[in-house]
């Protein structure tokens, strides 16, 4: 077989680019992971915006890794349903997702800190988690649950309602309400509440078919899924929140652990970088959604200090007293999260 100079000086030319690909540590065929999540897809500009937050972590890290890393972005759990994903990133079986952390409550019960009522209370103060002792303890315990924590997003909750208003615990008196997790439900309970356990993204046919008068969720979540339509009140959490849920970028560690070492650093400092979009969105959505609200004849109303500290010693008595005894070394976490 004869070689042509064009082929030499051709070969010649590609091979520096050759070499610092490899140097960087990028295998010369691209992986395509699966991201899946449960709330509406979007695009990189309009959408929900943990939706975004995905897409935006997805093409950065595809353009700094050369394209060796792809992804495959599959919202409205319309690759496996919403519970089913914490359990499947353990395994290997989804290589992302972004998950609320308490969903993950009846496997790996400390993610339930994830939602504990009255227990962050500001964005700043869910911020400083990540770095605090509290956050490098559940980085260390879902690590060896097989989940790597990426992007660390906390969000603040409001509550709408079918009926009235619901402000204080005596609000919720004989309603049936979703809380979002296993100590707000005790904490709801104990006020008087009957409660039920769907996911954000079934709130909507709850509502509409009457299994539940008043939901707690994000902000983004009731924008997202157009609970206005249904609503008489909105208790908004733009000034303050007793419920505030982590919802991070979660990946499978068996499919991080098998990435380079480039890849690897690649992954962790684009995920680290998507927090700021997604704290900023975060307070845009507490803003907007009570002009959304009100435009569709919501009533609003902004939760007080006051009935935070209500819910606080309700809180106290009963989810926070069961996750100190319940939950294996329960009272020093809880203790460490009290700390920031």
């Amino acid at each position: 077989m004869s070689v042509t100079r064009r082929a030499v000086v051709g070969a010649a030319l590609a091979a520096p680019a050759i070499i610092a690909t490899s140097r960087l540590g990028w295998a010369a065929d691209s992986k395509v992971l699966k991201i899946s999540h449960q709330f509406p897809g979007g695009t990189l500009e309009e959408g929900d915006f943990r939706d975004r937050i995905v897409r935006r972590f997805a093409a950065e890290v595809e353009k700094r890794t050369a394209g060796t890393l792809k992804f495959e972005i599959y919202p409205n759990s319309s690759l496996m349903k919403t519970l089913a994903q914490f359990s499947a990133v353990r395994k290997g079986a989804l290589d992302l997702s972004l998950y609320p952390l308490p969903y993950a409550g009846g496997e790996v019960p400390e993610t339930n800190l994830g939602l504990m009522p009255c227990l962050v209370t500001s964005y700043e103060q869910g911020r400083k988690w990540r770095t605090a002792p509290i956050g490098e303890e559940m980085s260390r315990i879902l690590d060896q649950k097989g989940v790597k924590l990426l992007t660390w997003i906390w969000q603040a909750g409001g509550t709408v309602s079918r009926a009235g208003s619901v402000m204080n615990p005596d609000d919720v008196k004989g309603l049936k309400i979703r809380g979002g997790s296993r100590e707000m439900d005790m904490m709801l309970k104990a006020a008087g509440a009957a409660v039920s356990t769907i996911p954000s993204n079934e709130l909507y046919a709850g509502m509409q078919t009457g299994a539940v008068d008043a939901a707690i969720t994000s902000s983004t979540s009731l924008i997202s899924f157009k609970l206005e339509e249904l609503s008489k009140h909105l208790t908004v959490p733009r000034a303050h929140s007793y419920w505030f849920m982590m919802e991070p970028l979660m990946m499978s560690k068996t499919i991080f652990d098998g990435l380079t070492p480039d890849q690897r650093k690649v992954i962790e400092e684009v995920g680290l970088e998507m927090e700021e979009f997604g704290y900023k969105a975060a307070r845009e959505d507490d803003e907007r959604i009570a002009a959304i609200y009100g435009k569709a004849g919501v009533a609003t109303a902004d939760m007080t200090a006051e009935a935070v500290g209500r819910w606080t010693a309700i809180a106290r008595d009963t989810a926070w007293k069961d996750f100190s005894e319940r939950v294996k070394d329960g009272a020093r976490l809880l203790k460490l999260a009290e700390q920031v």
